[in-house]
């Protein structure tokens, strides 16, 4: 018998619509939906362990999108024709939707949770990531994981100043915002996405927007779980608490934290004396009490941690300080240097306080573009930037694991940020990598800064330089403080984390996830007005180092020089089995690469070498060198032959011709030699193609005068 399927539909306003389904599919699962919107279907399915393993004080999460090759009716690439590890697409939209799931589950909820999220069947006009927050949501709904408010997450776009919801990527490209926005019914919770120079005002203009529609979502999934029949949410272990030793524990240090966060101090240091304190306050209790209560270590350090985040906090509240000392406003000191590198293309050293970026930029041809090959996009990057972020960063040892997907977003996050700033005339591809020394808050925004200085010192013609700020807040539901260039401490222990990036003209690009319910969009305002004072004033900093991109590229950098050809002479210039294009690459030290576009040939030349460019010029003018009937050439006498003479052709070296010894002269020429000599240089009229031989015809006596006729004699 088959399962009864229950549905709902989600109206989009333009004759669009997204249904949710759920009865018949993945019923082992704790909950499980179907999300479809056109061709589009996407299976969204949640398991929760029942017991949450010994030694587990966190929610062990797990967010996993991938998109199944067959859904766009495509074989995966590579030698074992299976999926393998996730694309960075794929990293970056678990990321999305773990961002919006992880803060809304209890916090003393350990078991382990996996969210599984799957495109199975695929349309070219929707854009499956936008879906995968509703997908994920829906699932927790109708299972009996505790899970504290539904949420969804939407695209907008905007084309001609209209607001588009989940649009196409086709209507993208046309598109000066790409946004993703996730939330609750009440409250915003995660924002990011790329803007062409915003202002912030439209900025939040396109988050309502958004969250408009993310309440229908919503709604939707509400009328779901209640067709379906809302589970009762399951019992679960709850943490161990004990009210005494939490009293003991503020009582003995939250004075003792307090004085140290209000008094200002280095990141070594204020670690060193918060540890001194925890190491006291544990040794309030005795052996004997450790050894009784099995529990004991771990509430002294749960409470320990709670006391310590509520007296830095109020420090904030109450003084307008912050743990190094600033005011709420203040940018910690800022130096910059480029050139860093000697024989990198471009290179920038950018330090904020005790955050250190070191980006270089790297100049290459189409063919080192970054091939995009997924189930739901094909196509190639020639602006990337790659993101690394060593344990050293943060004076520590840790295993090295690979590409993190913290590595993949903030990279993510700041090649948005810049990708726009490249103008479409620019012939080069670029890779920025930036390679994170020391942080304390924000790299992913000293990135932007290092890499604006980087493809200004490569000479990249920058339409405008770009910085980024991240932004905090600290609140207690009554009073709040917004914080400009956040601490690690601040982001872990505040309740907002809101990176901006922009020109002096607008925004560029956001990543903003909040940690609390009901962000006023008052604060957000406020917080993107001072974001807009404090990259701004980055901003001046970076062009006090640079203040315009270097007007060439460096010496030792490859040049490029772009050339269009004739479609026909394509081949001709690749030549047999690739032998021309591979010899003149040898002689002159250049890269050549010649791509097909509306049926002309594009050609690109690289090198470091003028000369090596300017022979590659000047083959390529040889080959497609055509002359015009009438036109009269210069030539060079290469081969003397008993009827005549081979000329080249002295602006297209390679292109001969025969001259006829009936075209030397006016007068009758018995020897060759008696008009021109080898390496004799002069002009010929083209006359196009002889009728009776089909060759080509050129004449030296069409531009000699003619000699009078001579009067016949009666």
């Amino acid at each position: 018998m088959i399962p009864q399927l229950f549905v709902e539909k989600i109206d989009l306003g333009d004759g669009r619509s997204i249904t949710i389904e759920t009865g018949r599919l993945a019923k082992q699962a704790d909950g499980s939906v179907v999300v479809r919107i056109g061709k589009t279907v996407i299976l969204g399915t949640v398991v929760s362990s029942r017991k949450a393993s010994p030694g587990i004080d966190f929610l062990p999460l797990t967010v996993d999108y991938r998109e199944k090759f067959a859904a766009a009716g495509r074989f995966p690439g590579g030698f074992f024709k299976r999926e393998a590890r996730p694309s960075d697409n794929e990293v970056l939209t678990m990321r999305l939707v773990d961002r919006v799931l992880r803060p809304l589950f209890p916090s003393d909820y350990h078991a382990e949770v996996q969210v599984m999220i799957q495109l199975m069947s695929h349309d070219e006009d929707v854009m499956p990531d936008a879906l995968a927050g509703l997908a994920a949501s829906a699932a927790l709904a109708l299972s009996d994981i505790p899970f504290e408010t539904l949420i969804s997450e939407a695209r907008v776009g905007r084309i001609d100043g209209k607001f588009i919801i989940n649009p196409s990527r086709a209507q993208l490209e046309l598109s000066d915002i790409d946004m993703m926005i996730g939330a609750s019914t009440d409250s915003i919770a995660m924002v990011e996405g790329e803007m062409k120079e915003i202002s912030e005002a439209e900025m939040l203009e396109a988050i309502k927007f958004a969250h408009e529609h993310i309440k229908n979502q919503i709604a939707a999934q509400e009328r779901l779980q209640a067709a379906f029949g809302k589970k009762e949410v399951r019992t679960y272990d709850t943490e161990k608490t004990d009210e005494d030793v939490y009293a003991k524990v503020k009582a003995y240090a939250y004075d003792k934290i307090y004085a140290i966060a209000s008094k200002g101090s280095a990141k070594q240091e204020r670690s060193a004396a918060f540890a001194e304190i925890k190491a006291e306050t544990q040794s309030l209790f005795t052996e004997e009490e450790y050894v009784a209560n099995a529990d004991l270590a771990g509430l002294v350090g749960k409470y320990f941690y709670k006391t310590n985040k509520e007296a830095v906090r109020n420090v904030t509240l109450d003084l307008g300080t912050r743990l190094d000392g600033r005011k709420t406003t203040e940018i910690r000191d800022i130096w910059c240097e480029v050139d860093y590198l000697p024989s990198v293309h471009g290179s920038a050293l950018f330090t904020r306080g005790e955050t250190q970026a070191l980006a270089t930029a790297t100049l290459g041809t189409s063919r080192e573009a970054n091939q995009i090959d997924s189930p739901s996009e094909q196509g190639e990057e020639k602006f990337y930037l790659h993101y690394n972020f060593p344990p050293f960063s943060t004076g520590e040892a840790r295993p090295l694991r690979g590409t993190s997907r913290r590595e993949v977003g903030h990279g993510n996050l700041a090649q948005r940020a810049l990708k726009n700033m490249i103008p479409a005339e620019n012939p080069y591809t670029i890779r920025i990598v930036s390679e994170v020394l020391e942080s304390n808050g924000s790299s992913s925004m000293a990135t932007v800064c290092a890499g604006t200085l980087a493809l200004m010192d490569a000479g990249v013609q920058m339409i405008r330089p770009v910085s980024g700020i991240a932004m905090g807040l600290i609140t207690d539901g009554e009073r709040f403080a917004v914080l400009s260039d956040i601490l690690g401490d601040e982001d872990h222990l505040g309740d907002m984390d809101f990176k901006v990036t922009g020109t002096s003209e607008g925004i560029t690009a956001c990543q903003m996830d909040i940690k609390i319910d009901g962000l006023k969009y008052e604060i957000m305002e406020q917080a993107l007005a001072q974001a807009r004072d404090g990259r701004l004033h980055i901003l001046g900093k970076l062009i006090e180092t640079l203040a315009k991109p270097n007007a060439d590229v460096k010496v030792h950098a490859p040049k490029i020089i772009m050339r269009t050809i004739p479609g026909n002479f394509i081949g001709a210039l690749i030549g047999p089995g690739g032998k021309v294009i591979q010899e003149l690459q040898k002689a002159t030290g250049c890269t050549i690469v010649i791509n097909e576009v509306d049926e002309q040939g594009v050609v690109e030349i690289l090198g470091t070498d003028p000369d090596g460019i300017a022979k590659v010029l000047a083959k390529i003018d040889s080959i497609i060198f055509k002359p015009q009937m009438g036109e009269a050439y210069e030539v060079k006498v290469i081969k003397m032959l008993d009827f005549g003479a081979v000329v080249e052709y002295t602006d297209a070296p390679g292109n001969e011709v025969l001259l006829h010894v009936s075209e030397l002269a006016w007068e009758r020429t018995e020897n060759v030699a008696d008009v021109v000599k080898m390496g004799d240089v002069f002009q010929v009229k083209y006359l196009g193609l002889d009728p009776k031989t089909r060759k080509e015809k050129v004449s030296r006596k069409a531009l000699l005068p003619r000699p009078p006729r001579e009067e016949k004699k009666e």
